[in-house]
């Protein structure tokens, strides 16, 4: 397969993911579409190309990479990745927010969902998490990598710049902590709430190796986490900030906080699926 195909390929699943995540949400009128939608390209170069994962999920994740979702409300996007790269039957999508669920609307680990690894919603928590799985992998003499992801709007949180300061000084190189970087959340945009100023300097000052990328373009995010990677163990953290466009590519909804915990009606599901192309089957 050509290196184009592959690309081809990874697009198609993004867009069965985008359908999951609106029809997830919708079913049971609550959960965030949002966040979900726009890193849907994300979550799908990340479990079909990047990572080196097995779905039959061991806990300890020992000998594989292993990855953390900070920003735990955008679930939806999380779980149909999952599905769809065989951690559980896609199918159980249709649970999702339901009684007695797997699927939670924040990720958790009671239920024993293969493929999450703790439980995450309470924001700014996952890079201290991500951070003592990569230390542990260190210890362990396991050369995977440990991958994260964050929202823009979480960093307000200050426990992340103790952590960010703490992977540094240890120079834990074996972690590739990404920030969705939509410049939304759930008030307004992250200037009009608390202003991240810029944020590449900030993370750079803190020691970490600082890459960006257009999260909306499969081929950039195909390349730029292969550079980072490149960067692992040589003694520097490594962050990528991720642009992308909340709510991408459905064009009602985009670039919009309103849409971080909203719900489609039924003529809105409609008008956004009839942008996406159904390419594995709708659930």
């Amino acid at each position: 397969m050509t290196a184009e195909n592959d690309i081809s390929q990874l697009q198609r699943i993004a867009s069965q993911i985008r359908r999951d995540i609106l029809r997830m949400v919708h079913a049971v009128q609550s959960g965030h579409p949002g966040g979900s939608l726009g890193c849907a390209d994300f979550f799908t170069a990340l479990y079909f190309n990047i990572m080196n994962h097995n779905p039959a999920f061991n806990m300890d994740g020992q000998g594989e990479d292993i990855f953390f979702l900070s920003n735990g409300h955008i679930s939806p996007v999380f779980y149909s990745a999952l599905a769809h790269s065989g951690y559980f039957p896609v199918a159980e999508l249709a649970t999702f927010r339901k009684l007695n669920t797997r699927l939670q609307g924040h990720p958790a680990t009671h239920e024993h969902l293969p493929g999450v690894r703790v439980a995450s919603g309470s924001l700014g928590q996952g890079m201290s998490v991500a951070i003592g799985a990569a230390l542990a992998k260190k210890l362990n003499n396991d050369n995977s990598i440990v991958y994260s992801l964050h929202g823009d709007g979480e960093l307000n949180e200050g426990q992340n710049w103790e952590a960010l300061m703490f992977a540094a000084h240890h120079k834990v190189d074996n972690i590739i902590s990404t920030i969705d970087y939509n410049h939304q959340q759930i008030d307004g945009t992250t200037d009009q709430v608390m202003s991240l100023g810029n944020l590449k300097a900030k993370l750079e000052s803190f020691g970490w190796t600082v890459l960006e990328m257009n999260g909306n373009d499969m081929q950039e995010i195909i390349n730029t986490m292969g550079r980072a990677k490149a960067y692992c163990n040589h003694g520097k953290p490594i962050a990528v900030m991720m642009k992308t466009i909340m709510s991408y590519p459905i064009d009602f909804m985009m670039d919009s906080h309103k849409w971080h915990g909203v719900a489609p009606n039924n003529e809105q599901l409609e008008k956004a699926l009839s942008q996406l192309e159904e390419t594995l089957g709708d659930y």
